[in-house]
C-alpha cells in the first residue's frame, strides 16, 4: 500500500547534481483528484511530467561526456534533460485511473542516462491506495 502521488509531488534523480530534485507535473485531464490535485498514473513520465533536475552528473549522458572531453578529461556535469525510458513502476496494486495504475510513492522510473527517478514526497498527506 502506498500514498497517491499528485501534481506538485517532489521527485529526485540519482544522477542529478545535489539536490537533484524537481516537481512532477500532472495534467488535470486525468479526471481524478485527491484534495483538488490531479492524481498521477504510471504513464506520467513524459518531458511534460518530468522536468529537468538541474545538472546531470553521469558520463553515460552524451552531454556530460562531451563537456568532460572539452575540459581535457576533467569531469564536467551538463544540463539535465531527462530521457525516461518507460513508465513508473510498480504503481498501485488495485487503483486505476483511466485504465492505468495510480502512481504511488514507492514507484520508480529510469532515465536513459542511468538515473533512477524516485518520489521524495507525494504532494499530499491523507489519501492512500491499495
Amino acid at each position: 500500500m502506498g500514498d497517491f502521488v499528485v501534481n506538485g509531488a517532489q521527485i529526485k534523480c540519482s544522477q542529478a547534481m545535489p539536490p537533484g530534485k524537481a516537481v512532477l507535473a500532472v495534467l488535470p485531464s486525468i479526471m481524478a483528484d485527491a484534495g483538488s490535485l490531479p492524481i498521477a498514473t504510471i504513464m506520467d513520465f513524459s518531458p511534460t511530467n518530468i522536468p529537468t533536475f538541474g545538472a546531470c552528473n553521469t558520463e553515460t549522458n552524451p552531454a556530460v561526456a562531451a563537456a568532460t572531453a572539452s575540459a581535457s578529461g576533467v569531469h564536467t556535469p551538463a544540463p539535465c534533460v531527462p530521457v525516461v525510458v518507460g513508465p513508473w513502476s510498480p504503481g498501485a496494486a488495485k487503483t486505476t485511473i483511466n485504465g492505468f495504475k495510480a502512481l504511488t510513492k514507492d514507484s520508480k522510473c529510469t532515465c536513459a542516462w542511468t538515473g533512477q527517478i524516485t518520489i521524495e514526497s507525494e504532494g499530499q498527506q491523507k489519501a492512500s491506495v491499495g
